[in-house]
Parts: structure tokens; C-alpha cells; sequence
């Protein structure tokens, strides 16, 4: 394979378009075991993922891991998947085409890190449309070496194989925009309005291992922060929310305290009327719709819980593409 990648028949003059790239994480094609097994092999590979040797994980994975969770997971997609698709998928095309049309002079696309569209297409299409300056913008607030490094990995990567470089941006984390926010609270406000609130609402974000944080991944602070912010302009006491972290596997430990312990031990402490947001998650997914949503709601009512209200992510909405228009403006400065 030649160490570079042959480039577009374009003259130099017409490679100067500006571009914007959304990155999410990436769902299987189809809620299927064969469809999840490769999908999985690929996320559970990436060492930004799981910081284990290869020579110690990868027997674990293709043995054992890849044999049992592939039926498991796509059953939990069966109960999540839209007609037109994964969730995920479907809400990011989404937003990338209503910003789109809020920046019609700029080409707006989306990838996935796992999965497609792959981000190597992508650039590629991007490349042969005259793209020579690219925005990334992966769509985690908060960065963590497992999502939003390894989303970026994802883009340098190709970076190295283009014989003529495009010009690079990237928005590694936004936790603390003013928009996003903004957007936050008035959509929390609209679903109160509407559905009723509850006497504590959970802020839960994804988990990362304690020792990534303890080795300085930052992620657990900005989750925090943000959730501090959100709080703040939500009216909120600190006795009416709660920070927390899902999506815990394996026996290491993780950052606490655990969304799913937190689900059995609120109903003891008094608390039944639970509203719980995910604002580290910019379109809902697997680990929104089934984990917090559905499973969720089944174990905080087995431990004593009377109401229990999810409330969406943001996905689509005109407050969050509007926050996101005006986050790439600001660093699309100086391109257009």
C-alpha cells in the first residue's frame, strides 16, 4: 500500500473551501449480532477505549467478549432503533444538516469514530469537493482521551496520509459555552413546563476508570463544571441536584458515585420523584434511550421510587444547533 493517498485532480487554486466536521461515536448498520460484532471489535480495539496491552486484551475480546455481547447488545438496540435507523446515527444527521442550512456558505458533515460513515470517507469526499480548511468539531462537551482523543485520532490519522495536508481545527471541548448552556436549561424548563418536575434531578455522565482521571484525563472536572453551570442557571440548590456516572463495566474502579448505585439508594434516602438529564450526550443512543430511559427507570422503581422522568438530550432542537452555528463561527474566525 503506498505510504501516502493519491490526491484529487484539483488545481491548488480551487483546494481552498472551508469545511465543518461533526464526530460522534458510531452505532452498528443494523440491530443485529452480525451486525454489532464488527462494530464492537473496532470500538473495544482502540486503546484509547480500553488501556490494556493488546497481547493481554485481545484474546479476551475475540474469545470471549465477542462471542457473548454481540446477541446482548443488539437485543438493547432492538428496543431503541428508529425506523429510519440507530438513534444516534439519525440525530447527528440531523443536526449536521440544520447547521447546515444556518451556514449555508460552509459544507457541514458528520462521521462516526466507529463504524459509518468512517471518518476516512469522509475527508476523502471532503478532499475531492476543494476542502483545503476543516473545522472538527467532535460532539462531546466534556473531553475524555476515550471519546473526544479518540475521535481526533481518528482525523490525524488520515492527516498522515495525505501527501497535501488540510489545514486543521479542532474544538476538543465546549463544557462551559454559554450556549450550550443556555440551550441546556431552556430545554430542561420547556420538558418541566410540559411533564411536571421532579424533587432531584440527576445530571449523569458517561464513566471513565478512576485511573485514567488519576493519570490526568480531565473529564470528571468538566463534567462538574458543567453541571455546576447548568445548576446555576437552572435556580438550582446544590440539595436539587446531582452529579453522577454511567456505563460502568469490568472490575476496575470507576469515578463515582455510580448512576445505576445512586438509582437504588435515592429511594432510602427519601428521594421518588427523580428527573434525570445526560448533558455529556449531544444526540440520544443506546446508553440514554435503554440504559437511562428504560433500565433505568425499571431499577429506581424496584427500589422504592414513585416517578421517575427522563428527560431528552438536546438532539435536534433549534436552542442546541443554534449554540452549536455560533461555537463554529467563533472558531471558523478568520477562514470565512
Amino acid at each position: 500500500m503506498p505510504r501516502f493517498l493519491p490526491e484529487p485532480p484539483l488545481p491548488y487554486t480551487e483546494q481552498n473551501r472551508t469545511a465543518v466536521l461533526l464526530l460522534n461515536l458510531g452505532t452498528p448498520d443494523a440491530p443485529t449480532a452480525q451486525a454489532v460484532k464488527p462494530y464492537l471489535l473496532d470500538f473495544l480495539s482502540d486503546q484509547r477505549v480500553v488501556e490494556l496491552p493488546k497481547l493481554l486484551w485481545q484474546p479476551i475480546l475475540r474469545g470471549l467478549i465477542l462471542t457473548l455481547r454481540p446477541k446482548k447488545s443488539a437485543h438493547a438496540y432492538e428496543k431503541i432503533w428508529f425506523k429510519d435507523g440507530s438513534p444516534l446515527l439519525v440525530y447527528t444527521a440531523r443536526q449536521a444538516e440544520t447547521l447546515g442550512k444556518l451556514l449555508p456558505d460552509i459544507t457541514v458533515r458528520y462521521a462516526m469514530t466507529y463504524g459509518n460513515p468512517g471518518v476516512a470517507d469522509v475527508l476523502a469526499e471532503l478532499k475531492s469537493q476543494g476542502i483545503g480548511n476543516l473545522l472538527v468539531v467532535p460532539l462531546y462537551p466534556q473531553y475524555a482521551a476515550s471519546s473526544t482523543g479518540a475521535a481526533l485520532d481518528k482525523v490525524f490519522l488520515q492527516l498522515l496520509r495525505q501527501r497535501n495536508q488540510l489545514s486543521i481545527r479542532t474544538v476538543s471541548r465546549f463544557y462551559e459555552d454559554a450556549g450550550y448552556i443556555e440551550a441546556m436549561k431552556k430545554h430542561i424548563q420547556a420538558y418541566w413546563t410540559e411533564h411536571g418536575r421532579g424533587e432531584k434531578l440527576m445530571l449523569s455522565f458517561h464513566g471513565i476508570p478512576q485511573k485514567q482521571y488519576d493519570e490526568g484525563d480531565p473529564y470528571p472536572d468538566e463534567c462538574r463544571h458543567t453541571a455546576k453551570l447548568l445548576a446555576e442557571a437552572l435556580g438550582l440548590t446544590e440539595q436539587e441536584y446531582i452529579v453522577s456516572f454511567q456505563s460502568q463495566f469490568g472490575k476496575a474502579k470507576w469515578v463515582k458515585p455510580s448512576t445505576q448505585v445512586l438509582f437504588d439508594e435515592l429511594p432510602k434516602q427519601g428521594i421518588t420523584k427523580l428527573d434525570v438529564f445526560c448533558p455529556g450526550f449531544m444526540a440520544d443512543c443506546l446508553e440514554t434511550m435503554e440504559e437511562i430511559a428504560l433500565i433505568g427507570r425499571e431499577q429506581f422503581h424496584a427500589a422504592g421510587g414513585k416517578e421517575y422522568r427522563y428527560i431528552p438530550c438536546l438532539n435536534d432542537s433549534a436552542e442546541w444547533i443554534g449554540a452549536l452555528a455560533d461555537l463554529v463561527r467563533r472558531n471558523l474566525c478568520g477562514w470565512v
